[in-house]
């Protein structure tokens, strides 16, 4: 790849320290979680719930470490990529004048993300151990909803703010 971009490392700010944090937190409360509770699990789990939170596949519950491997990889991914903005995709020409803003923005967005995606794995491991040991719990309603919304909506709000950010 001939990226001829500036490299510049974006230092953290109090509130990428903040997210960061909480983003591996909430991993390590899923492995506690899962390791905790494995032992009581019976030998075989719902592996795959319909839109409105019923099981519909079953398999051993041994598949239960895929999720927090799966969200552990996403977020070293994600964390390694965060490094280097300058890989990073963009709407505008990155210019030595404009990759500052632009760097702080798309790493910023990229951490904001990660936490949703690991959050989001936290809360698919949390209803799957649950509803393996028979515990009434319900997938809200909401849930879909919220992410198809939050997966419209972020790209559009990354949109304008980008172009804002670019006019200044």
């Amino acid at each position: 790849m001939n990226n001829k971009r500036p490299r510049i490392k974006i230092p953290y700010e109090s509130f990428d320290i903040i997210i960061e944090c909480i983003s591996i937190t909430i991993i390590l409360l899923m492995w506690i979680y899962i390791i905790l509770e494995y032992s009581q699990l019976p030998d075989v789990i719902a592996s795959h719930f319909n839109s409105k939170g019923i099981a519909d596949d079953y398999n051993s519950k041994i598949i239960i470490w895929i999720i927090p491997s799966i969200a552990t990889g996403i977020y070293i991914l994600l964390f390694i990529i965060n490094r280097y903005p300058h890989i990073h995709n963009y709407m505008v020409n990155i210019t030595i004048e404009n990759a500052y803003k632009n760097y702080k923005f798309s790493t910023r967005i990229l951490r904001i993300v990660n936490l949703f995606t690991v959050s989001l794995m936290m809360y698919v491991a949390y209803f799957i151990v649950e509803s393996a040991k028979e515990v009434q719990i319900t997938m809200s309603n909401l849930l879909l909803p919220i992410i198809i919304g939050f997966s419209i909506l972020l790209p559009v709000i990354i949109f304008i703010y980008q172009r804002k950010l670019n006019k200044e």
